[in-house]
């Protein structure tokens, strides 16, 4: 199988560490321009798509395959094997940060550290644990999803981007799920709003950063906190910016928080 075409993998730079940057749901690597480029002088830089995103071979869409995370998990193993001279550095955005997490636990060796940007191991609130969502509402966001996808597009992406000061933000984002195939996306979006990770949080062993921000629709800052408590070793960075995509709409705060993690880290 060809992993550059299926993933759309574009490397650059040439430190000897890899940074490798995945996208979140209904998104494509174009996310992280803003991002991406500030470590290009000092570390070899992997983006990619998911499978089903952006410039990605749909004909690779294996409905069995990407039934869960581990599926997309099992697809970035493949691509730092080919790309990034493993161990290297993971950067995810929202449920790509759980698909990170899935695969260095599987294989930690090839992940010298995890950076989590805006994660969340389950959006629905159950007992103490606070996700952000009641289960109903997640049916109903799902239900709406799948009646009216473009509907649920216009209407959901502003409020995922957040960033008010910056509307061009969020009908960027709004563009970005209208060019992913509809019935490709309501599939992940079932995968990703549905999905329960919380028990795996103990069994991480890589070092980790979980970037937060200070108001965030999707993943409260108490989801950031609970994950801190349940990793064991984790560093938590909340930064102050409205919305669910710190680095594409406040790319500063972020990327100090990011640069000073590796730096600990000598990397």
């Amino acid at each position: 199988m060809d992993i550059r075409k299926r993933n759309n993998v574009r490397v650059s730079g040439s430190g000897a560490t890899a940074l490798v940057f995945a996208h979140g749901f209904g998104c494509d690597q174009n996310m992280w321009r803003y991002f991406a480029p500030a470590f290009g002088s000092r570390y070899r830089t992997v983006l990619f798509d998911l499978v089903g995103s952006g410039k990605s071979d749909l004909s690779a869409y294996d409905r069995a395959k990407y039934a869960s995370l581990q599926g997309y998990a099992d697809d970035v193993l493949e691509i730092i094997e080919e790309f990034a001279a493993a161990p290297a550095v993971f950067v995810g955005h929202s449920v790509s940060a759980t698909i990170g997490m899935l695969a260095a636990i599987r294989s930690p060796g090839c992940f010298a550290a995890n950076v989590m940007i805006g994660p969340s191991p389950c959006f629905i609130n159950d007992g103490s644990y606070v996700g952000g969502f009641e289960r109903t509402d997640i049916e109903e966001l799902l239900e709406t999803l799948d009646n009216n996808y473009l509907g649920w597009s216009s209407t959901m992406a502003p409020a995922i981007m957040g960033a008010p000061a910056q509307p061009e933000l969020a009908q960027e984002l709004t563009n970005s799920f209208c060019r992913t195939d509809p019935e490709i996306a309501k599939h992940f979006a079932r995968v990703t709003f549905l999905a329960d990770h919380r028990a795996d949080l103990p069994r991480v062993t890589t070092p980790t950063l979980i970037v937060q921000s200070d108001d965030d629709l999707l993943a409260p800052v108490a989801v950031g906190e609970y994950m801190h408590e349940a990793i064991a070793g984790s560093t938590l960075a909340v930064v102050e910016n409205v919305g669910h995509c710190p680095h594409l709409s406040a790319p500063g705060p972020s990327t100090v928080a990011i640069e000073r993690f590796l730096q600990k880290l000598s990397l």
